[in-house]
């Protein structure tokens, strides 16, 4: 059976067409996978404007899914469903995705499934790499998220912690910007990493030993905190008297770093991020006696991330597991196999379905 999937849940508007295979190890494959990005168009705000998103959104979502259908060398009679991401996410992108998929599920005869973003990236590792041996813990880490989740059956996802406040990306965002780097933040603060001093700057981990009070089914000690890092990497730039105009707003110069300074912050700061998650990660699985780790999600393209995963997987011969670098950002196929997942299930969407930009896995 061959599914359309529909992406729109923040800044990137994709299609995909995502088939079985028949064969349980490996149970799909992708025919195509179209994604349409708005980073140029955010770069100048320094951020997402909902506004923007949703409007470019209408504009390209039409042509995004004829080109899939088209690369995919399939027809809207082939398909068999389609899938759409319900939430969460921005709610007037989410509503552009949703409005087209009803839409054209109605028109094309055929049944809707309605997916949860998350789930998505968590299922795009088995996109990837097929089957995980489970239970499996599954980091997501992203601009909006970053939580773990145990997967103890296909299918199914439980929560184990998320963060108290910023996610990864989103503080891997607000340094850069505070740097004066541009926008999106990781793939610039990833690459300058690379020629720093990852202990030239001592920057603060947070390790945290009480429940969330606003998660008390959660115990807590896994959960995640970068707010305090970032406002570490404030402190230390005003500290300097290198700071001109107000970080806070994005509109103040570049400080008057030099290249190996600014390299050196940033090895400093992702040293850090990416301790905390593996750390968080590998803590979480010993605790459920896991077969194996997977880290899915924006920030799962991050260079050392994935180099200290599989490092430190090999060493404790726990097997570890990734998505692509087209997977592992916002895509359309992940959205057709989570789909897919449900579908076979048994599980499809009502006809009155909405948008919910707070949606619970």
């Amino acid at each position: 059976m061959l599914m359309l999937g529909i992406e729109t849940s923040c800044d990137e508007t994709s299609a995909a067409v995502v088939e079985e295979t028949g064969d349980a190890a490996r149970p799909w494959a992708i025919r195509s996978n179209v994604i349409a990005s708005q980073a140029a168009i955010h770069r100048e705000w320094g951020g997402v404007v909902p506004e923007l998103a949703s409007r470019q959104h209408i504009r390209d979502i039409c042509g995004v899914v004829e080109r899939a259908l088209r690369e995919g060398d399939t027809t809207w009679r082939a398909l068999g469903a389609m899938a759409v991401t319900q939430g969460p996410g921005l709610v007037g992108s989410l509503l552009v995705g949703v409005s087209f998929a009803k839409a054209a599920a109605a028109a094309a005869g055929l049944p809707l499934v309605a997916v949860h973003h998350l789930a998505g990236h968590i299922e795009s590792l088995v996109l990837q790499n097929g089957e995980l041996p489970l239970p499996s813990v599954v980091l997501v880490v992203s601009g909006g998220h970053t939580s773990l989740y145990l997967v103890d059956r296909p299918g199914r996802y439980h929560l184990l912690s998320r963060t108290r406040d910023d996610a990864a990306g989103e503080a891997y965002d607000k340094v850069a910007k505070l740097l004066g780097l541009g926008y999106p933040g990781g793939p610039v603060v990833d690459r300058l990493a690379r020629d720093g001093n990852d202990r030239a700057i001592p920057l603060p981990t947070t390790r945290l030993t009480h429940a969330d009070r606003n998660a008390p089914d959660l115990k807590g000690d896994l959960d995640f905190s970068f707010s305090g890092l970032k406002t570490a990497v404030l402190r230390y730039v005003r500290g300097t008297g290198a700071l001109s105009g107000d970080a806070s707003d994005g509109k103040g110069s570049r400080p008057p770093f030099s290249e190996q300074q600014i390299a050196d912050i940033c090895a400093s700061f992702q040293r850090i991020v990416v301790t905390t998650l593996v750390d968080r990660a590998f803590d979480a699985a010993r605790r459920c006696d896991a077969k194996s780790i997977g880290v899915a999600g924006g920030v799962s393209a991050n260079s050392r991330l994935r180099a200290e995963l599989q490092m430190r997987g090999a060493r404790r011969e726990v097997p570890t597991f990734l998505p692509s670098l087209q997977l592992a950002t916002d895509n359309a196929a992940m959205i057709a196999a989570a789909g897919l997942r449900k579908f076979r299930a048994g599980v499809t969407a009502p006809s009155d379905l909405n948008a919910d930009a707070a949606l619970a896995i």
